[in-house]
């Protein structure tokens, strides 16, 4: 590897290191290039055991010179994120959080949810951590305002849809609400997700009194209800304080080389969420950079950072990371640590949820069940995560696989994946297992965990190492991948001739049949979601050259499928998008199909 440094430029840049088979290693920035990357160069006693070890392994490095320090900083986030090299500390979330958007940008908005966040000119709300109270407020909305959730044009009037039946659609597409009126439900949508709870409540007794002068009973009754079950949804909520605004409090507890987050989301001094994180082998970094390196790693999701963050640590190069969250936000951010008031108590209600989830975790005594199940299967190091892949289907039909993830003590449900086969047809769960193994690692980049679990036998475990072999071939280990098989069940390893029996109800047997049973029900669930999809699939999805746009018209002028069976090729043939051919072909198949 080259050592003469002296073509390095004294500006600010990014630089990585690799290994031999050119993977990443560590991405950095430096306000001076050629002087962080001599302090590499230069074995001293305050270079901590990380970097040694780290230098051992390096055989080339790269670097990119950036116009300013905010510019090092962004391309080091997008970089570590893409990469995940193994002596960065990583955040092993990557999955983006929900929002709720309404699309006030259109003549009748509509609410959605979505995970990625665009300069549309719509309102987005959240990110919910977790979703489930996301689905719940969708619900209620839903329920209580009727505003629409289709995605369909509504340029020509068309029969309503099942929701409107359903009381959860006042059905703009028939002209059955004005445009005024439903303008007005979406400033209540609007208001009751921003937690403005006054204006809104007042609005609508204004509304309820209003049409009760007029004698409109049935509708004043209406907006009474619709007040009732707003009231009552939001006894529910845990408001933490009005005046707060909108902020994310970040709590932390750190032993060793294990810290623990805790993130309360607060929008509007409501609490819409809390989420959980674990970081291991940050021994050698201080409180301030982990802080850094979270904050860089957690909002570069596809997320809206709030206008404060509020915690215990100031992080390093605070100004840059300030400066880079503003500009994610298009309006100024500021990181700050409060000495007295509520903020001050919220950091450290989150900072003791970090403590008490931590000491959950080593009350598992997780790393002895793992150190046990590393002495049974003969690795040579404790693995950390553990991953599995299944398979699932009936005779071939909507077959599909699922990939979950076990870190930590508990399923990392972020991590995982699942598809539809493609390739496979018939029933041969070898080929499947190849397929789901080769897409899924090639999704990942190679980003696999330390031991791999298939559930099967040995066939699988074979198929397994073959297909990483050629995708990840720094993981292709015997000891760190297993086949687990039921009835009785047993793990298989490679080069052993008999498996290891998992009949004994030691917790570390116990630990490898949960994540193959979790990752046998997350392959069945996805299974099963298709088949009954398939089911209730109109019989025009699985006619080919007839999109949603030609189904939409067909069963806008036609009514019914029975309607459009009876109608003749040339009818047909008059409709937008419409051809003979396609109507002869498509009369074919709906005759067929009967």
């Amino acid at each position: 590897m080259r050592t003469d440094l002296s073509g390095v430029p004294h500006k600010p840049g990014v630089y990585m290191f690799r290994n031999e088979r050119q993977k990443v290693l560590y991405v950095g920035k430096a306000k001076n290039l050629r002087k962080r990357l001599r302090s590499y160069f230069q074995k001293t006693p305050a270079r901590d055991s990380r970097k040694n070890s780290m230098m051992q392994e390096v055989r080339d490095l790269s670097y990119i010179v950036t116009g300013n320090e905010l510019e090092a900083f962004i391309l080091e986030a997008n970089l570590i994120k893409q990469h995940k090299p193994r002596f960065n500390i990583i955040l092993r979330d990557d999955k983006n959080y929900p929002y709720l958007k309404l699309t006030v940008n259109e003549k009748w908005p509509r609410l959605e949810v979505v995970r990625k966040i665009a300069r549309d000119g719509a309102l987005y709300f959240g990110p919910y951590i977790p979703a489930g109270s996301m689905w719940e407020t969708l619900s209620f909305i839903r329920r209580n305002f009727q505003i629409r959730d289709c995605r369909f044009p509504l340029d020509k009037p068309m029969r309503p849809c099942i929701q409107h039946q359903m009381g959860r659609c006042h059905a703009p597409c028939t002209g059955n609400i004005s445009e005024e009126e439903y303008a007005k439900l979406t400033e209540e949508v609007k208001l009751f997700l921003r937690g403005e709870k006054k204006d809104l409540v007042d609005g609508l007794r204004q509304r309820m009194t209003r049409l009760a002068e007029e004698q409109n009973f049935e509708e004043a009754a209406k907006i009474r209800d619709r007040i009732r079950a707003i009231e009552k949804a939001w006894e529910t909520q845990k408001i933490v304080a009005p005046e707060l605004g909108d902020m994310d409090v970040i709590g932390h507890y750190r032993e060793g080389g294990d810290v623990s987050f805790n993130v309360f989301i607060i929008r509007n001094g409501i609490m819409i969420g809390s989420r959980e994180f674990f970081l291991k082998g940050t021994e050698d970094f201080s409180e301030k950079e982990i802080m850094r390196t979270f904050l860089m790693q957690f909002y570069a999701k596809e997320m809206i950072p709030p206008p404060e963050i509020v915690t215990r640590v100031i992080p390093a190069e605070s100004k840059s990371l300030a400066a880079w969250l503003s500009q994610r936000r298009g309006m100024k951010v500021r990181i700050t640590s409060p000495g007295y008031g509520k903020k001050k108590k919220l950091v450290g209600m989150s900072s003791d949820n970090a403590g008490f989830m931590h000491k959950a975790r080593q009350e598992k005594n997780t790393e002895a069940v793992l150190h046990d199940l590393a002495g049974r299967l003969g690795i040579s190091e404790t693995p950390d995560d553990i991953g599995a892949f299944d398979v699932s289907n009936i005779s071939g039909d909507e077959a599909v696989g699922a990939y979950v993830v076990w870190s930590g003590g508990d399923f990392q449900k972020e991590r995982y994946r699942k598809l539809k086969i493609k390739t496979v047809r018939g029933i041969d769960d070898y080929a499947m297992m190849e397929e789901i193994i080769g897409r899924i690692t090639d999704n990942l980049k190679g980003d696999l965990p330390d031991m791999i679990l298939v559930d099967g036998g040995k066939g699988h475990l074979e198929v397994a190492r073959r297909v990483l072999s050629r995708y990840a071939p720094s993981r292709n280990k015997a000891a760190e991948m297993v086949a687990v098989a039921k009835n009785p069940d047993r793990a298989y390893l490679a080069g052993y001739d008999e498996p290891v029996s998992l009949e004994d109800g030691k917790p570390s047997s116990l630990l490898l049949k949960s994540i193959r049973d979790e990752a046998h029900r997350f392959a069945v669930g996805f299974h099963r979601k298709l088949r009954e999809k398939g089911l209730l699939q109109s019989p025009l999805e699985k006619i080919r050259g007839i999109g949603s746009k030609r189904r939409l018209e067909l069963l806008r002028v036609f009514g019914s499928i029975e309607g459009i069976r009876q109608a003749s090729a040339e009818d047909i043939a008059k409709l937008r998008g419409f051809h003979q051919k396609l109507a002869e072909d498509l009369l074919d198949e709906l005759r067929r199909r009967r």
